[in-house]
C-alpha cells in the first residue's frame, strides 16, 4: 500500500507518546515541578500530535469527531475512545505532580494500562484487515506494543529496561517481515476466491480493469523493489534497535549517548513504519495481476 506520511506519524508518534505516559503514570520516574512539567508535557505533545496527524490523514478532517460514535464496532473509534480516556486519566496524577509535588498513583496506574490498550487498539486497525494478510497476524499488535514500551524505556531513561525491550522489539521485528513476506501466498487468495467464482473453475481476467491508472493502483497495489526493501530493513533494525542498544550498553550514564539512541530509534520506527504500509499487499491488486 501507498505510505501516507501523516499515517507514518500518527503510528510513530502516538505511540512515542502513550509509551511515555505509560512508563510516567506507571511511576517508573516521579519527576515534580517544573521537570514533571515537561516530562508529561512531552508525553501529550507527542500524543496529540500524532492524532492531528491522524485527522488530518482522514478525506474530511472536520468530521473527526464522529469517529467516536462507533466504538461498538470500529477499532478506529474504540482507538479514539481510549486516546480520550487514556489521557483524562492520566492528568490527575500529572497535575499532582507538577502543582503539588503529590502523585496520584491510582490515577496513573489506569492511565498506564489505557495507554497499552490504546496502542493495542491503533494496531488492531489494521490487524483485523483479512484483506492485507501480512496486517493480519499476530505479530502487529506485538510489534505496536513492544515499540511504544522501547520508546517510553528510553525517553524516562530506563536503561535496563530499554535494554531488554530493544532485544524483545528487534526479535517482534524480524518476525514481523519473515512471517509477513509469506503471509500473502499462504492466504491462498486468488481472482476465484475473491469473486466466489473458483468453484466453477479457473477465473481469469479478458481484459485489465483499467486502461490507465487510478486510486486502487496508486494506493492498494503500491510496490516496493525488493532491494530497497532489503536496505530499509536493515536500517530499521540498525537504527531502531541495535544502534541504541549500544550506545546504552557503552555509555549507560551518558545523557548524551541517551539522547543520540532516542534519535536513533525514533529514524529507525519511521524506516519501519514506513515498509510496514509500503509492504503491505492487499488483496484487491488480484485484480490487476490477470
Amino acid at each position: 500500500m501507498h505510505p501516507a506520511p501523516s499515517i507514518i506519524l500518527f503510528t510513530t508518534l502516538s505511540g512515542l507518546g502513550f509509551g511515555l505516559l505509560a512508563f510516567l503514570g506507571a511511576g517508573v520516574i516521579l519527576p515534580t515541578g517544573l521537570a514533571a512539567f515537561l516530562w508529561f508535557g512531552l508525553g501529550y505533545g507527542l500524543a496529540l500530535i500524532g492524532l492531528a496527524a491522524s485527522a488530518f490523514h482522514l478525506g474530511h478532517p472536520e468530521r473527526a469527531l464522529r469517529a467516536f460514535t462507533q466504538w461498538r464496532t470500529s477499532w478506529l473509534s474504540r482507538e479514539a475512545v481510549l486516546s480520550a480516556a487514556a489521557l483524562l486519566a492520566i492528568a490527575p496524577h500529572a497535575a499532582g505532580l507538577v502543582f503539588w509535588n503529590t502523585p496520584v498513583p491510582v490515577m496513573g496506574a489506569i492511565g498506564a494500562v489505557l495507554c497499552g490498550v490504546t496502542v493495542f487498539a491503533t494496531s488492531m486497525i489494521y490487524a483485523q484487515l483479512k484483506t492485507v494478510p501480512r496486517w493480519n497476524h499476530w505479530t502487529t499488535p506485538l510489534v505496536f506494543l513492544l515499540a511504544a514500551l522501547t520508546a517510553g524505556a528510553l525517553l524516562t531513561g530506563s536503561g535496563y529496561s530499554a535494554q531488554m525491550l530493544l532485544a524483545w522489539l528487534a526479535v517482534a521485528m524480524v518476525l514481523h517481515w519473515i512471517l509477513g513476506d509469506g503471509q500473502f501466498a499462504r492466504r491462498g487468495s486468488t481472482l476465484g476466491t475473491a469473486t466466489g467464482l473458483g468453484l466453477m473453475g479457473r477465473v481469469r481476467q479478458l481484459e485489465p480493469p483499467h486502461t490507465g491508472t487510478n486510486y486502487l493502483l496508486t494506493e492498494m497495489a503500491y510496490v516496493v523493489a525488493r532491494r530497497h526493501v532489503r536496505v530499509l530493513r536493515v536500517i530499521a533494525l540498525a537504527s531502531g534497535c541495535v544502534l541504541p542498544s549500544v550506545l546504552l550498553w557503552s555509555a549507560p550514564y551518558s545523557l548524551l549517548a541517551l539522547g543520540i539512541a532516542v534519535l536513533l530509534h525514533l529514524a529507525g520506527m519511521l524506516a519501519q513504519r514506513w515498509l510496514f504500509f509500503a509492504e503491505a499487499e492487499h488483496t484487491v491488486a488480484l485484480y490487476y495481476r490477470g
